[in-house]
């Protein structure tokens, strides 16, 4: 019988080299160094030769193959086969490992005043310090991490703010070009002086405003006032004579000038002028009737314009609705989806229970699964849960298909694990009933097998104040060779195992 450690959570395991060795509040010893990044050591791992290594060092060292390991020859203590670093070719050193987590440490980051142990900074300070120095990702300057809440929404140039009119996002240093083109940033009628126009509206507002100035009809000719649309009428009553002499002198321009000489010309009669007045004015009465025509066809092109603009606007918010509410569709389906794989999930584990207090987990895919966990993608397994009674101890396995501790890479481990139960509180603790495992021979003639009794001491065996206990049982369940070799253990890539509990007392 043995118990198992809880594995720590991967962001803690493999992932990072060793601390920085200003962390430590007493004088640096050696032992207490890696001898790849020599940095203090985060989960060492004890090589053959009896060098020490952080986790992440020496995975990394031999992830290209065997590696010779550079302190025997610094040392000049080379020697093969022992000082060939390859994978596999390291233990972990848990003494080394509690020695270094037991040191005290400080932060390294200026101005923290925290203090502790290496444990507890690697568990709870490290990387959440509000002293740390961290990189803006937007404009690349350095801050503590404290100040980085208030970086990202006050200081930061490159940080990015909402339209406080349209309420599109921009970047801080196009806020001059979004104002240009904003459609409701708010105008300002040069006319009526009215305030808060949008954008959009803008020129409609202005085709119908009556203070609006425009340019006179007549300004094609050469009448330069602008006037304001509602007095557009008086001027053009005011100035009708002016405007005459412009179109009488543009239409003797374009008549003379063809015949102009250098001879004299004489002036012409009374008579023949008054004749031309009448000619123009005609003529100018016509225009006027054109232009006249085509103003009420402009403006009636501009109200269709309109129609279709405003229906436009309501079919896009038609859409937006429409589009809302297929996403909105889209959310519950897949809330939906996902209750279903979790009731789908639940309804398989009450299928596979048991509540006689005898188990029999059936492995299949083993070639399969073996390589992931060798491969350390899926190192352990958990079986389904099973119970002593319909009201008694819920109880699961796992199983390390290469080994876990000292069976790593040698044995298949193989350990039982208390559960949290609905009716805990109903039941006798610690959990003390024998145990025993089981590899089933396919054949029925030699199965593998091993018990024990609990430790009642053990926190494996106490009462669960979470989703299951520390796992215990035999990390050198079975030898990994017996398997390799032609068994009956394994028939069409599958495997039993089985766990009986003693119910004697309950």
């Amino acid at each position: 019988m043995a118990a198992q450690e809880p594995s720590p959570p991967s962001s803690l395991e493999g992932n990072k080299p060793g601390f920085p060795k200003k962390i430590l509040a007493n004088n640096l010893e050696d032992k207490h160094l890696c001898n790849s990044c020599q940095k203090i050591l985060r989960r060492p791992l004890q090589a053959q030769c009896g060098h020490r290594f952080c986790s992440f060092c020496f995975n990394k060292i031999v992830s290209c193959g065997p590696q010779k390991c550079s302190a025997c020859i610094k040392e000049d203590l080379f020697e093969e086969p022992t000082s060939i670093l390859k994978q596999g070719g390291a233990f972990p050193d848990n003494a080394a490992r509690r020695e270094v987590e037991a040191l005290a440490a400080v932060c390294p980051n200026e101005g923290c005043i925290w203090t502790g142990t290496v444990k507890e900074f690697e568990a709870s300070h490290e990387g959440n310090c509000d002293f740390m120095i961290i990189l803006c990702p937007s404009c690349k300057e350095l801050m503590r991490a404290n100040e980085q809440e208030r970086h990202n929404e006050r200081e930061c140039p490159e940080r990015t703010l909402n339209c406080k009119y349209c309420k599109e996002p921009f970047l801080l240093k196009n806020i001059k070009a979004h104002d240009e083109i904003c459609p409701k940033y708010p105008m300002i009628c040069e006319g009526c002086a009215k305030k808060k126009i949008p954008r959009e509206k803008y020129v409609d507002h202005i085709k119908f405003c009556s203070k609006f100035k425009a340019p006179c009809r007549f300004h094609v000719v050469g009448c330069d006032t602008s006037v304001e649309k509602e007095k557009i009428h008086d001027h053009e009553r005011q100035c009708s004579y002016e405007h005459l002499n412009l179109l009488l002198d543009l239409e003797l321009k374009m008549t003379c000038a063809p015949t102009l000489t250098t001879s004299f010309t004489p002036l012409p009669s009374a008579m023949g002028l008054s004749r031309r007045c009448q000619e123009l004015e005609l003529k100018v009465s016509t225009f006027e009737n054109i232009v006249c025509v085509l103003n009420r066809e402009m403006e009636r092109s501009c109200t269709t314009m309109e129609a279709y603009n405003r229906q436009h606007r309501l079919d896009q918010d038609k859409i937006e609705i429409l589009n809302n509410k297929v996403r909105q569709l889209e959310r519950t389906v897949s809330l939906r989806d996902l209750s279903i794989v979790e009731m789908e999930g639940k309804m398989r584990e009450m299928s596979a229970a048991t509540y006689d207090g005898i188990f029999v987990w059936k492995i299949s895919d083993f070639t399969k699964k073996r390589q992931d966990a060798v491969a350390g993608r899926a190192p352990a397994m958990f079986s389904p849960a099973f119970y002593t009674s319909k009201y008694g101890y819920k109880m699961c396995l796992r199983i390390y298909l290469n080994g876990d501790g000292t069976g790593r890479g040698t044995h298949l481990s193989l350990f039982f694990v208390v559960m949290r139960g609905h009716s805990d509180a109903l039941l006798k603790w610690p959990f003390n009933q024998k145990v025993t495992l089981m590899l089933l021979d396919q054949n029925n003639r030699e199965h593998i097998i091993d018990a024990f009794r609990p430790d009642i001491s053990s926190s494996s065996f106490q009462r669960p104040v979470s989703d299951m206990n520390i796992a215990s049982g035999c990390p050198l369940f079975c030898p990994l060779s017996k398997l390799d070799s032609k068994n009956s253990y394994i028939r069409d890539d599958t495997i039993f195992i089985k766990a009986i509990v003693d119910l004697t007392g309950l």
